[in-house]
């Protein structure tokens, strides 16, 4: 009896494909899902593991890659040693074999599709079986489309299965496989990018993405520019990662990984103003993110700046005109949403380091006044935008904040106290409406000490040290208003 091999992802027609095959005279096997699929329909159909006397493996991944399967559908029937080598080992003849492939093209078209994802749907087994029925045409149908099943059948009736029809349906599968083939390596060529070099000339790099969504870095549309370096696209990153925390009109810059200016508003202009005021200097070369469209007076302030990147939800043609007269800034269209990963990695000598992100959101009655003195509501909102900021700034970090945007950011600092005078040192302007805050607790009193010196009336931190007394005795005795959230969030 002849044997019909069929394996497929897509199920279109094949249970009826089986019933007609088997009308024909043949003996079917399959795998997997498709195996099932008969079974449900009452298809007569046996396991390939009868054919391999091996069971199906690794979820599946190792199932007809066995000498069993290939030796019956490889043998040149015109070849008696062939025929030989099959009776000496019992391996049995198979003369169709029917086939389609995982879903690769589909899977990787999916906005959020990640790597591991893609990799799981390439097909391994059903290319190698196409291939070698395709090789051995003459002797095994290969049929790889199922609009080609009622041909086939057809053929079969009527006995005009002629070796034309067996090319035809070679050179078909071939080209499919090809196509195939083609996908995978297209897909990872632009999932990994080769870039000029990575922090210094001196390192290669290259960016591997991992999705393609249209609220990541990876999956941005750029609109205008030369290409990102890697330094933008970690910059960027970072920029992209804080603006999204607003809700509210905001514009982010950052410059080496830390924001040096942050701006809320009204409307995206007034935000972006606010941003540019809170650190004309640093701003300079830097890269900025807005959560809001371009707009024309938008572009115009940007346009009077050398940024390296502009990152936006949508930039109108006005501000489209206005920008893409600068010819090597970088343009690209992000959305906003939040992002779908949850958790971060960090490569270390030996392998990576995985965390969740840090997204938790505190409200006002998540935290505590642990002073005589309140806040005004003027702080309160000063420090909401100071505490969303702080969280992005390398550790020891300090940020100073009124209700509109950064006044003054200390970064990465050894101890708090330096981060706070190198904040309050760069302060564009010092009243009762802007607060200090702090990513780590005050393990001793001095930062409410320096701060209150500087004017400071207010300020929000973490609290949770066994010292905590000594700076709520130091507000309460300088006049400061204090707010701890039981929170912290170092960023190294």
């Amino acid at each position: 009896m002849k044997k019909a091999l069929l394996s497929v992802s897509d199920k279109t027609g094949i249970t009826q494909f089986a019933a007609d095959l088997i009308a024909q005279g043949f003996e079917i096997y399959s795998t997997g899902g498709t195996k099932q699929t008969l079974v449900d329909h009452n298809i007569a159909v046996k396991s390939v593991s009868e054919l391999t006397q091996f069971p199906e493996i690794m979820d599946g991944r190792v199932k007809t890659l066995h000498p069993n399967i290939h030796g019956g559908i490889l043998a040149n029937r015109d070849m008696p040693e062939h025929l030989a080598a099959l009776k000496e080992h019992g391996i049995e003849l198979i003369d169709l074999v029917a086939v389609n492939l995982y879903p690769f093209e589909e899977t990787v078209a999916k906005p959020d599709v990640t790597e591991a994802d893609a990799i799981e749907n390439i097909d391994i087994g059903g290319p190698t079986m196409l291939r070698a029925s395709a090789k051995n045409f003459k002797h095994v149908l290969t049929v790889v489309d199922p609009s080609d099943y009622k041909t086939v059948i057809a053929k079969l009736k009527e006995g005009a299965v002629d070796e034309a029809f067996r090319k035809e349906l070679m050179i078909k599968t071939f080209s499919h496989t090809a196509k195939y083939d083609a996908a995978i390596v297209n897909f990872f060529n632009e999932q990994s990018t080769a870039l000029r070099y990575g922090e210094n000339p001196q390192q290669q790099a290259k960016f591997i993405k991992t999705s393609n969504a249209a609220n990541t870095i990876a999956g941005a549309k750029q609109l205008h520019g030369k290409e990102l370096s890697y330094n933008n696209i970690k910059d960027a990153d970072a920029t992209l990662s804080l603006v999204k925390k607003f809700d509210q009109p905001a514009a982010v810059a950052v410059k080496h990984m830390n924001p040096c200016g942050v701006g809320v508003g009204a409307t995206i202009e007034v935000a972006f103003k606010n941003a540019f005021d809170a650190d004309s200097q640093s701003i300079f070369g830097g890269i900025v993110a807005l959560n809001r469209q371009v707009d024309e007076a938008t572009a115009k302030l940007l346009g009077d700046i050398f940024l390296e990147v502009i990152i936006a939800p949508g930039f109108d043609d006005a501000a489209l005109d206005i920008l893409t007269k600068k010819k090597n800034i970088r343009l690209l269209e992000i959305q906003m949403d939040a992002d779908a990963d949850t958790e971060e990695f960090v490569s270390v000598s030996g392998g990576y380091l995985v965390q969740d992100k840090d997204t938790k959101i505190l409200s006002r009655d998540d935290m505590t006044v642990v002073t005589e003195a309140q806040p005004t509501e003027d702080q309160w909102r000063a420090m909401e935008l100071g505490w969303t900021v702080v969280k992005s700034v390398k550790s020891n970090a300090i940020v100073l904040a009124n209700p509109k945007q950064t006044v003054g950011i200390g970064a990465g600092q050894m101890n708090r106290v330096g981060a706070a005078k190198i904040a309050i040192e760069r302060a564009i302007e010092m009243n009762d409406n802007v607060i200090l805050a702090s990513d780590g607790f005050f393990p001793m009193s001095d930062t409410v000490e320096t701060a209150a010196a500087a004017g400071i009336k207010c300020m929000i931190q973490p609290g949770g040290s066994i010292k905590d007394q000594d700076s709520i005795d130091a507000a309460n005795k300088l006049g400061i208003a204090m707010v701890t959230t039981g929170m912290r969030h170092f960023k190294h």
